[in-house]
């Protein structure tokens, strides 16, 4: 047994509830909500080892109405919080950012208006997700920022929006297309690489150009996005589910959210952590982790890599810092072999397609309890959340 998984600290991620309120193009969490009477509760919370960093997400964080009893719990056991959110529920954000300023809040906007209203499916998501943004900053709070799923309808909107994310000093996280349970897709993939690299290309050049040390470690992040798209391996190893982990509404505790099928490695519920981290079944997981081929580079798993392989990607901004010393353009997508090998006609589209996760075949699992699964016998997800939320926002 390994001694030191006791007692060092991890990342962690606590999905707090799979009920979502946005109807995103390329993700169906909303159409399989969790049950409220079976979300992870306080007490399951409390259960959880120390962490240096926590990701609250969903779902959509917010529709929990005890959200803020659930953040007080993990800052006693966590050093950095961030909330993942659509910015919709603005009066709970705000009056959560009044109690936790130092609290992190990353608000997904998929584009400028019109691409985003149309990919998260949200009436003036775009206007209230931003005007949230605004309000958090001019309460002073400094870490916000948007957080963008790139793909082919809003790849042309990638650089237009962190240069709004620029101009009011908030951070910008970037993603692209992925397939698991978590996202309740399998059918997520990315037509026009090229176009969609350039705009990565475009974004990776103004980072490297800026003076934040922070924002060239960002370009190394998104140079593995483009990476990622084209389907070849991972530019570091990934070592979910041995320093970081993610749990569910359900207290299941699993490597990533990443994987086609969920994988557990115990239930919080049931057992102490000590118990559930050192047990034979998460050594399964991790034997299973080792053996991944899904190629995943989602900063949920690539932040704690980027730590613990600093070496790695700090050659890689040193010398494009060096570059950009001497060049306007110090990055370029065609120093990727595969991109060029595209170009050059050695790689079809579908041999690229085939090394994606996208799969046309695929029965999408959704990682729900029998429980939630039975409410969709006699209504929809959409229906079962409206209502939720119609009853809250009544009282």
């Amino acid at each position: 047994m390994d001694s030191q998984r006791k007692t060092r600290k991890l990342n962690g991620t606590v999905i707090v509830t799979y009920r979502c309120n946005a109807r995103c193009s390329m993700c169906n969490r909303y159409k399989a909500p969790s049950r409220p009477e079976e979300e992870i509760s306080i007490e399951t919370i409390r259960k959880l080892p120390q962490m240096y960093f926590t990701n609250i997400t969903g779902g959509e964080p917010f529709i929990r109405e005890d959200l803020p009893e659930i953040v007080r719990e993990l800052y006693r056991k966590s050093d950095r919080i961030v909330i993942s959110t659509n910015g919709f529920f603005t009066d709970r954000i705000v009056a959560l950012a009044k109690e936790f300023p130092q609290i992190g809040i990353r608000i997904s906007i998929e584009g400028l208006e019109q691409t985003n209203n149309e990919i998260r499916g949200l009436e003036n998501g775009y206007e209230r997700g931003y005007q949230t943004l605004r309000k958090l900053r001019e309460m002073g709070m400094k870490d916000v920022g948007f957080g963008m799923t790139v793909q082919d309808k809003n790849a042309p909107d990638l650089v237009p929006l962190y240069d709004i994310s620029d101009e009011m000093g908030m951070e910008f996280a970037t993603a692209s297309l992925h397939n698991s349970f978590y996202f309740v897709e399998a059918k997520n993939i990315i037509h026009d690489r090229p176009m969609v690299a350039g705009h990565f290309e475009a974004l990776i050049n103004k980072l490297l150009k800026s003076k934040s040390p922070k924002k060239w470690f960002r370009a190394y992040f998104n140079h593995g996005l483009i990476n990622y798209i084209y389907g070849q391996p991972r530019l570091l190893p990934c070592d979910m589910s041995f320093d970081t982990f993610f749990i569910d509404p359900y207290g299941d505790v699993m490597p990533c959210n990443g994987t086609k099928d969920k994988e557990v490695m115990g239930n919080l519920n049931r057992q102490s952590w000590e118990e559930l981290w050192n047990s034979p079944e998460a050594d399964q997981v991790r034997a299973k982790v080792r053996k991944c081929d899904r190629q995943c580079w989602m900063i949920g798993s690539v932040s704690p890599a980027m730590h613990k392989y600093i070496w790695k990607p700090g050659w890689w901004v040193f010398s494009h810092k060096v570059k950009s010393l001497f060049s306007k353009k110090p990055y370029s997508m065609y120093e990727n072999k595969i991109c060029r090998a595209y170009r050059d006609g050695l790689v079809t589209k579908e041999q690229l397609d085939r090394c994606s996760t996208c799969d046309l075949s695929a029965v999408v699992s959704d990682g729900l309890s029998e429980a939630s699964r039975e409410q969709l016998k006699t209504r929809t997800g959409e229906e079962i959340v409206e209502a939720d939320i119609v009853r809250q926002m009544s009282r």
